[in-house]
């Protein structure tokens, strides 16, 4: 385990600067994390790879999902009140619990545990040494159970970066998080220990990266294979991906990011979704949900109507398939004995600022068969209750930037039309 003088050590070695002593600006740019892709689950996820603990001289690097509507993290992990050297299990992480009479307790269940109104209130309990726990609710994002877990104090460690390469030196993040049982992560991918939150909870995991010079900016750009790997920042940027002739927060338009009753979760207006050149009219400025967790876009009946009619219009020429549950509309990707590469018009979702976030053919047609592609877009029934939801397959290979501190949200729309991916950012080691 991490004891105090080795964390002291590490910072030291993080060059991290301290408020109270004017130092000149770091060398680094940005704190950041590699993103991978996991379709061993139902659904396609996303991880982001952070390290957990120091252990015989070398960092343990672990796998959390990543959800930007979590409020807190949680983990596999087990709390214990007296922690000595060679006191946690092999390979299990030991972290140091969080007391019900201390502020923490009180305060991260009044700042998140009202906006799970089907969570069970949380009861104190004591344990056989006579410590009082402190349990908080956490929603399982995959399945959705409400479960209580144990609140913990937690040490994260992230990479810097001058937003070329990875520099030398790191950053230790301290943070709020829950220990979860391993029954929690049955229906996880595989390798996957935990959710990293990245909401606009107090208890986020950005809240914990806050250290000046660096301002309040966190971007997701996801890879679109198992064997790629994409970048998560976070600081002012600049952000370069090969042939790294530009900073990719050049090819950025930006929408206001909107707040929503209950929810730390990051929204946008939409106005209408215009298909080659014609529009789709929906309630005006409709609240738009940006999720990690849902696979892909879903739609409220009856703007999902109207989308796929539309769609199928300018179609035409492509010959049909059966469609493949969830989705509704599909085409076969042979011709006349020939595999095609499907080529469609983009589906333009218009902001409430005028700004159009454009979503290309590789992020609107999912390969489903060898022989079948099927548009990547769900009916979400009568009921949703957030009219369209963005999912995850609509940001791979798009650069997405979440602006905290002036509540904008960037997009690049296909970075792939811009002759670079997600998977392009240099992992080797710069000099500071």
């Amino acid at each position: 385990m991490l004891h105090l003088l080795q964390l002291i050590t590490l910072m030291v070695l993080s060059l991290i600067p301290h408020e109270a002593i004017a130092q000149p600006p770091p060398p680094y740019t940005s704190f950041f994390a590699p993103l991978h892709k996991h379709i061993d689950a139902a659904n396609p996820l996303y991880s982001v790879q952070i390290m957990t603990a120091y252990t015989n001289m070398q960092f343990m690097h672990s796998n959390f999902l990543i959800d930007i509507d979590a409020p807190l993290t949680w983990h596999d992990c087990i709390v214990q009140w007296n922690m000595y050297q060679g006191s946690c299990p092999d390979n299990t992480l030991c972290t140091s619990p969080v007391s019900c009479d201390e502020y923490q307790c009180t305060d991260v269940r009044a700042s998140y545990s009202y906006k799970n109104p089907y969570c069970p209130k949380v009861k104190n309990t004591t344990t056989f040494e006579g410590y009082c726990t402190c349990s908080v609710n956490l929603m399982n994002p995959i399945n959705e159970p409400c479960s209580q877990v144990l609140l913990n104090y937690d040490t994260f460690f992230v990479n810097t970066s001058n937003g070329r390469n990875p520099l030398p030196g790191f950053y230790a993040a301290f943070s709020n998080a829950a220990c979860a049982p391993s029954s929690l992560f049955e229906s996880f991918p595989e390798n996957l220990m935990g959710v990293l939150a990245f909401s606009s909870s107090p208890y986020a995991f950005p809240v914990s990266l806050d250290q000046p010079p660096l301002k309040r900016i966190f971007s997701l750009c996801f890879p679109s294979t198992t064997s790629t790997t994409g970048i998560l920042f976070y600081g002012n940027g600049p952000y370069y991906l090969f042939p790294q002739k530009v900073d990719v927060k050049n090819f950025l338009s930006y929408t206001p990011l909107l707040k929503h009753l209950d929810s730390f979760g990051y929204f946008i207006g939409v106005n209408s979704i215009v298909i080659k050149t014609r529009s789709i009219d929906i309630p005006g400025n409709t609240t738009t949900k940006l999720s990690t967790i849902e696979p892909y876009t879903t739609l409220r009946t009856d703007i999902y109507n109207r989308v796929v009619r539309r769609f199928s219009m300018v179609t035409k020429r492509l010959a049909p398939a059966n469609s493949i549950a969830p989705f509704g509309l599909c085409f076969s990707t042979f011709a006349n004995g020939t595999k095609i590469n499907l080529r469609v018009p983009d589906i333009e979702l218009v902001l409430q600022d005028g700004k159009k976030w454009a979503i290309s053919t590789a992020n609107s047609m999912l390969q489903i068969t060898q022989d079948v592609a099927c548009l990547a877009f769900i009916d979400g029934g009568d009921a949703m209750e957030y009219p369209i939801v963005i999912g995850a397959f609509q940001f791979e290979d798009n650069f997405l930037l979440f602006d905290l501190e002036n509540s904008n949200f960037g997009f690049s729309s296909s970075l792939l039309l811009k002759k670079t991916s997600c998977a392009n950012f240099n992992f080797t080691m710069g000099s500071g």
